[in-house]
């Protein structure tokens, strides 16, 4: 009874009460999370005489690294919020059989992502934009990283039927124990043990081990209220379908990532060579560390509106809307200027040679730049997830990426050289930014509506 209690909060509590219980956890949560692999490469790009090459080669896993993590998107993205709308619909049952289904998916990917990239490691990461000053690390700390795969898999997918449950703090101390570890497990395998990459890796491995092992037996426990039943694990192509169809944009944004990184490091390897694939390295990780504070905002709130949208509270919706894509554009914009002012400062935090740091320092303002209006698209595309808009959320992540930065990048450096693949981001970030918005006024009064809700299965 007191499960069911925290989660009729999200109809009844007020907002600004829930924002705070849901979303900070959620916040730091995903700060954390982000520490796995930022941590890594602060450690790995001090490394002496080496960092520079370490940390291009480790970055160049990135590419590996992100398309292994983008299929827990199709779970904590597609999954979760169809378990938070049943749970609103009052359906529990359903909610379990769409848990179920998703870990019986996890362990699927899990054997399939291994098999193949153990197989095809090196050459991939020579097409990723490795060379052979810095194939050793990439190989060094991939070969260890990809074993921990089912790990990644439970942990970043699973989560987020935790915060579904309106337990935040919970699912904030999933990651926090595996961030913790690896926060001590780093220095340790790295220079005490001399381990170099291959430290690092395996400090991860065990971090998100820990993790795993938190998530998992939460929802096993008699504290969830969402439960991993056997009998619920069979896979169900109606259930499957419609996990799909809203988790397809997610792990879009995921796993083109990966491609993005691949034509960027490829882009910049050719028309600049390996300090500039380094410079990319860290640009992302600065990204990446002022990209969780949104992650986790709207991973927070998420799970608020789709349990109002399921229950057919739309006043209290649009509320909640209008918030998520507020608090999200405030904080890029604010977040993305101070950056852009004080580049090099960033920079320094992650390598310690002039020579890279000034590089960075130079074209990060150039990269960066769309991120001052990227904080709409931030808000709005998973406003359309909680909605359980599918396609709309698909063609908002296929526009960024696919359709447009990835032919950008390599358009671009014919006419401009190195520059134009810094500019290829800040272009595509501008231009899907605009036209999300544009299609959130045109539709929101639409989907807010009993027609539109008992479409969703």
């Amino acid at each position: 009874m007191a499960a069911k209690t925290r989660e009729e909060r999200m109809a009844t509590d007020s907002i600004g009460r829930l924002m705070v219980s849901m979303t900070f956890p959620a916040i730091v949560a995903q700060i954390i999370n982000i520490l796995y692999s930022i941590i890594d490469r602060i450690y790995i790009g001090h490394m002496e005489g080496v960092g520079a090459n370490a940390l291009t080669g480790v970055g160049v896993t990135f590419c590996i690294t992100m398309f292994v993590s983008a299929f827990s998107a199709f779970i904590s993205n597609g999954a979760a919020p169809l378990a938070a709308i049943w749970l609103g619909k009052g359906d529990r049952e359903r909610a379990e059989k769409i848990l179920g289904n998703s870990v019986s998916f996890l362990l699927i990917c899990t054997v399939v992502l291994m098999a193949f990239f153990y197989a095809f490691q090196r050459p991939l990461l020579y097409m990723f934009g490795a060379s052979d000053a810095t194939i050793g690390y990439a190989t060094d700390y991939l070969s260890i990283y990809l074993a921990g795969t089912l790990f990644v898999e439970l942990a970043l997918g699973l989560n987020a039927f935790i915060i579904c449950q309106s337990q935040s703090k919970t699912a904030m101390l999933s990651v926090l124990i595996g961030a913790v570890a690896n926060i001590i497990l780093d220095p340790i395998f790295i220079f005490v043990l001399g381990m170099g990459v291959r430290g690092a890796a395996t400090a991860t491995v065990i971090s998100q081990a820990l993790s795993a092992a938190w998530v998992v037996g939460f929802l096993i426990s008699r504290r969830s209220s969402l439960k991993i039943r056997r009998s619920c694990m069979r896979l169900e192509g109606r259930i499957l379908g419609s996990v799909f169809s809203l988790g397809i944009s997610p792990f879009i944004m995921n796993a083109t990532e990966s491609f993005i990184s691949i034509v960027l490091n490829h882009g910049l390897q050719a028309y600049g060579g390996d300090l500039h694939v380094g410079s990319l390295t860290i640009m992302q990780s600065i990204m990446q560390f002022f990209s969780a504070p949104t992650n986790g905002f709207t991973q927070g709130m998420t799970p608020i509106v789709s349990y109002n949208y399921g229950a057919k509270n739309f006043d209290r919706v649009r509320q909640l809307y209008r918030w998520m894509i507020g608090v999200c554009f405030g904080f890029r914009f604010l977040t993305t200027a101070t950056i852009m002012l004080f580049p090099r400062f960033y920079a320094g935090f992650f390598a310690n040679e002039a020579d890279l740091v000034m590089l960075t320092g130079r074209v990060m303002p150039v990269f960066m730049a769309g991120m001052l209006v990227f904080g709409l698209q931030n808000g709005i595309q998973p406003t359309f997830l909680a909605l359980g808009q599918a396609k709309i959320s698909l063609f908002i992540a296929v526009l960024r990426k696919i359709i447009l930065l990835i032919p950008l990048a390599i358009i671009l450096p014919h006419f401009m050289g190195v520059r134009g693949v810094y500019l290829a981001e800040p272009v595509s970030d501008i231009i899907s930014a605009t036209t999300a918005t544009t299609l959130f006024l045109l539709n929101i009064k639409k989907i807010l509506s009993e027609e539109e809700l008992q479409k969703i299965v």
